[in-house]
């Protein structure tokens, strides 16, 4: 664990390469386990203003052994970032395989995914690099179509896989406008090129989308955008989920029945995030990392001094920041913010701005909670690592993920996406296994090699509890030999 950009997934890939070091067995399977990050990190992640290179999801890795020798692997992966498909803010990218695909296809290739010049889609508009850039995602393209053939995708599949990726680029095209004379919406006759390069059949739709009144907001163009938005998201992520049950296909395991299973896990989860604006994504990415820290202080707090008590040890208590609170906050039922979230969701009047009037009306008072100030909408919350300003705008949408009925059709063929395992699954995983940290520090805030910043360490120092840690490892008892290990000697 760690912020964003303080290392974590380079951290991981190098534990994987120590693992596989250190076994002796099925060679293939373990280049195979180490061969998939670069698909994961092209479909997967993108540059944002802490990290060129951040994970825009969250992995679990379970590796499977019998005697020692890896038999076989399996990947979960959670909160894929769909929303940054549709928009990222300044200084912020879309998913790398977007650029990878203009830098690597030939002009030929480009022609017949219907790819223009990548300056003209408003998915990556402006965001393009330089030549030394483009260079390297031409590098980064042919990687991707390694991994690819590694995983088994058919040329054919690469193919669909990859006009998909175009057809959801030209698809954010697409803009709409009132038919004259009528109360229905059509698709303007400016992007109709995009709409057929996107391969979406169409016609007028005079039916509710979102449950709007075609009639009464006849001239209401964001529900059709926002639909094109959302047929663009899920396409995206059920391409995604595609790769990561590929992946499992891949390397799922070869056991015997009679000897054995072990298991080692390693989850590689996004970052604790603060930006100039916080919208959804990142408090879902915040709530994750509380629950880690909650896992941590359980673990190196509550259960060693539990032991020493329990063992009528002299020990002086040591108090750490305990942010049980804080998920309370949040995960309660029927009142936590989570919970109002989806109250308000279930709600067709709702509106962004009703769930904030919930929330500062059911939290008022609360320590860790704080009401919007200025003219935006939005509300704070005091984390474990600090004070984060959420913007409510998109919150009910982007928690209803739905998409509206009349299109939701459209996906009934589609490749059936890996199921998603909640973030409670997860920690229930872990709280049953023997856990190891690895917490990862930032350097410094501006990406440079080689700068340590004092301050900037010492902050994620204190707050993520490694003072206290020290000093528990300090004055406790960090050494338990066996009474094996004891009697020998």
């Amino acid at each position: 664990s760690g912020e964003s950009g303080a290392g974590k997934t380079e951290s991981t890939k190098l534990l994987l390469q120590h693992i596989m070091n250190l076994c002796k067995g099925n060679s293939q399977l373990e280049q195979q386990i180490l061969q998939v990050n670069p698909l994961l990190e092209a479909f997967g992640n993108a540059q944002t203003v802490m990290n060129d290179n951040s994970s825009r999801f969250g992995k679990y890795i379970q590796l499977r052994f019998q005697k020692n020798t890896v038999k076989g692997a399996k990947l979960s992966e959670y909160l894929l970032e769909k929303s940054r498909v549709v928009q990222q803010d300044t200084g912020e990218r879309n998913f790398h395989i977007f650029y990878y695909m203009f830098a690597g296809l030939s002009s030929e290739k480009k022609e017949m995914y219907g790819l223009l010049d990548p300056s003209l889609y408003r998915y990556i508009s402006g965001r393009f690099g330089t030549e030394d850039v483009a260079q390297h995602w031409k590098h980064k393209y042919q990687e991707v179509c390694n991994a690819l053939d590694m995983v088994g995708f058919q040329e054919q599949e690469q193919v669909d896989m990859q006009a998909i990726l175009a057809g959801v680029l030209s698809l954010g095209n697409v803009t709409f406008e009132p038919q004259e004379n009528s109360v229905s919406v059509k698709v303007s006759e400016a992007s109709q090129g995009w709409l057929k390069a996107a391969a979406v059949s169409h016609k007028e739709n005079q039916q509710k989308p979102y449950g709007y009144d075609a009639v009464s907001h006849c001239h209401s163009l964001s529900p059709y955008a926002d639909a094109r938005d959302s047929i663009a998201k899920v396409a995206y992520g059920r391409v995604f989920g595609w790769i990561v049950s590929k992946i499992n296909e891949l390397l799922a395991e070869n056991v015997d029945p009679e000897v054995e299973l072990r298991e080692i896990g390693i989850l590689d989860i996004f970052g604790f995030e603060n930006f100039a604006v916080n919208r959804f994504e990142q408090l879902c990415i915040n709530l994750a990392n509380e629950q880690l820290q909650h896992f941590f202080n359980h673990h190196i707090f509550q259960l060693e001094q539990a032991a020493y008590r329990e063992e009528e040890l002299p020990w002086e208590t040591i108090k750490f920041n305990n942010n049980e609170p804080i998920l309370d906050l949040l995960l309660a039922k029927p009142l936590g913010l989570l919970s109002l979230l989806d109250e308000q969701s279930a709600f067709p009047q709702a509106t962004d701005k009703t769930f904030v009037d919930k929330l500062n009306s059911s939290f008022k008072g609360n320590l860790h909670f704080q009401p919007g100030r200025g003219r935006v909408l939005g509300f704070s919350i005091i984390h474990y690592a600090g004070n984060v300003q959420y913007t409510a705008g998109g919150f009910l949408e982007k928690n209803r993920d739905t998409l509206p009925a009349n299109i939701r059709g459209l996906f009934i063929n589609s490749v059936t996406p890996l199921l998603s395992h909640s973030l409670m699954v997860l920690m229930e995983r872990m709280y049953s296994a023997n856990p190891h940290f690895v917490r990862c520090i930032k350097p410094n805030s501006q990406k440079e090699p080689g700068v340590v910043d004092s301050q900037v360490v010492l902050q994620q120092l204190r707050y993520n509890g490694l003072l206290e840690t020290i000093r528990i490892r300090r004055d406790g008892f960090s050494w338990r030999p066996s009474f094996e290990e004891f009697a020998e000697r």
